[in-house]
């Protein structure tokens, strides 16, 4: 198997095989991200991939291998003809495979037609995480997302309608003091009309060499303090309308709140007023992340 530079996959697929398809980020212009800023971005050539999944089988037992992950940022802009013969190959060489993942941008899934998506679908895509990040468009400019809401609507609701789950991310505190009634009351709307399987928090913190980044060393942008994230989620959850699995689970975020919505809305809320309830000295101090850690 061969990787170019360092690659990137969410926390739930870490027992995941990963198969690096496309190089980079196609949009690779978000204000706060700077993930594949030294990546040019390329789709590999296909008989590569194949032979990558071949070696993976080679080197993994095949009839251990659950799930496989598709690198790197947004991989789900190739071809869908060329993902097709990618997703048969992978359920030849792995026939105990449940699972099938990929990055993917709102604004990339409108680029194919549903009858695309159902294919995909059946060839054994199961699953994009697709980094939301905000509903608002005013925040969605700010920040370069190359997306919008209705964008965030319209393709998601796509992905959701052939069949393929979707794990959508919201970026807690990207809009600062400033924007975050409005973050968190028109990312809940996305949420509530796409309804998605997962909802997954994130916390931002600045990264150095990035836009925000240095807005946060020159004193433009104000991050938000531990109780103001806890504000935000909980204005978020309060509003959510919809059905599926909600996750805080990365290290960055100050509560562990998860449950499934909507039975569980209620303990969330009591969960993030709990947290609330603490004093500044039980949470981490904010600021610029160290060094290269995610």
């Amino acid at each position: 198997m061969r990787y170019e530079g360092t690659v990137y996959r969410p926390p739930s697929e870490g027992d995941s095989v990963i198969i690096q398809a496309t190089v980079g980020c196609p949009h690779n212009r978000c204000r706060f991200c700077r993930l594949y800023t030294r990546k040019r971005f390329r789709i590999r050539k296909v008989a590569d991939i194949l032979e990558d999944i071949d070696a993976a089988g080679a080197y993994y037992p095949p009839a251990y291998v659950r799930t496989v992950f598709l690198a790197d940022g947004n991989t789900i802009v190739m071809r869908t003809a060329h993902l097709l013969e990618i997703l048969r190959r992978i359920r030849s060489v792995f026939p105990n495979v449940e699972r099938v993942t990929s990055y993917g941008a709102s604004q990339y899934f409108t680029r194919k037609s549903p009858a695309e998506w159902r294919e995909l679908r059946d060839a054994g895509l199961t699953r994009i995480h697709c980094g939301m990040e905000t509903g608002h468009d005013p925040l969605l400019a700010k920040t370069r997302k190359g997306c919008t809401m209705a964008a965030h609507i319209e393709g998601g609701m796509r992905v959701r309608e052939a069949g393929i789950e979707l794990s959508m991310y919201f970026l807690s505190g990207l809009g600062g003091l400033e924007m975050w009634r409005e973050h968190a009351r028109d990312s809940a709307a996305v949420l509530n009309a796409v309804n998605p399987e997962f909802i997954r928090i994130r916390t931002f913190t600045p990264m150095r060499g990035t836009p925000m980044g240095e807005d946060f060393l020159a004193g433009r942008f104000s991050l938000l303090e531990p109780h103001e994230a806890l504000a935000e989620l909980r204005l978020l959850v309060e509003n959510l309308d919809c059905t599926g699995r909600f996750y805080s689970d990365h290290w960055l975020n100050f509560a562990d709140i998860h449950g499934v919505l909507p039975k569980d809305k209620g303990r969330m809320l009591a969960a993030i007023d709990a947290a609330l309830s603490l004093p500044r000295s039980a949470f981490r101090e904010v600021g610029m992340l160290p060094g290269n850690t995610l």
